[in-house]
């Protein structure tokens, strides 16, 4: 985990729809996470009894000791609509990668922090960018795993699912429709207004604003 901040309080609340599995990443805790402001807003989701269970561990972005930890819990997992992650985007990426037919949201938005991406080496990355759009793509982030970078699908140079820039990689996009079409999520593209790309939210200087 990187420097996160929360989303909005009501944008968390549209995301859990029926109940969810929390899970909250404290590996990176030494550079910063919004525990406090995290802790208050799941203990109100626990009082209205949205939570089928709570997991905290560090470093999410370890696949192999996540994927030990999610199969201790998964009765819990297995009962929740949605699996509601407190973490950098590369967390995010990591637990959706594991959870296949879940559907994985983020709870967090991540800030430009130059440096490590995570502790383990591994295929997911993240931007930085301060304004999340892990949350309407299935939790494959359309800007790393796009060579381009687009925020509203595809370019229309892939070929044989693969992108025009780099022949090696895989179009990001197809996989984002992939995804979505196995999760029976495919109309969140469909109905989704045009998201432009704040870039005023790529600023480490922003914190949660969380009273002592």
């Amino acid at each position: 985990m990187l420097i996160t901040q929360l989303k909005a309080k009501e944008t968390i609340d549209a995301l859990v729809v029926g109940k969810a599995f929390i899970l909250n990443c404290f590996g990176c805790k030494e550079v910063y996470f919004p525990e406090k402001c995290a802790t208050e807003l799941q203990k109100e989701l626990s009082d209205a009894g949205k939570v089928t269970g709570i997991l905290t561990m560090d470093y999410i972005c370890n696949p192999e000791n996540l994927k030990l930890h999610l199969e201790a819990r998964k009765d819990e997992i297995a009962a929740a609509d949605v699996v509601l992650v407190f973490s950098c985007g590369v967390g995010v990426q990591t637990v959706a990668g594991l959870l296949e037919d879940k559907k994985v949201v983020a709870a967090c938005d991540t800030l430009r922090l130059p440096g490590f991406q995570g502790v383990t080496p591994q295929e997911f990355d993240c931007d930085q960018c301060g304004m999340c759009f892990l949350n309407g793509t299935g939790g494959i982030c359309p800007i790393t795993a796009c060579s381009k970078s687009l925020v509203n699908g595809q370019c229309g140079g892939a070929k044989n699912g693969m992108c025009e820039v780099d022949p090696n990689m895989e179009c990001g996009w197809e996989r984002i429709q992939k995804r979505l079409t196995k999760l029976g999520r495919l109309d969140i593209l469909k109905n989704a207004p045009v998201q432009i790309r704040d870039y005023s939210t790529d600023d480490a200087t922003k914190e949660c604003k969380q009273s002592e």
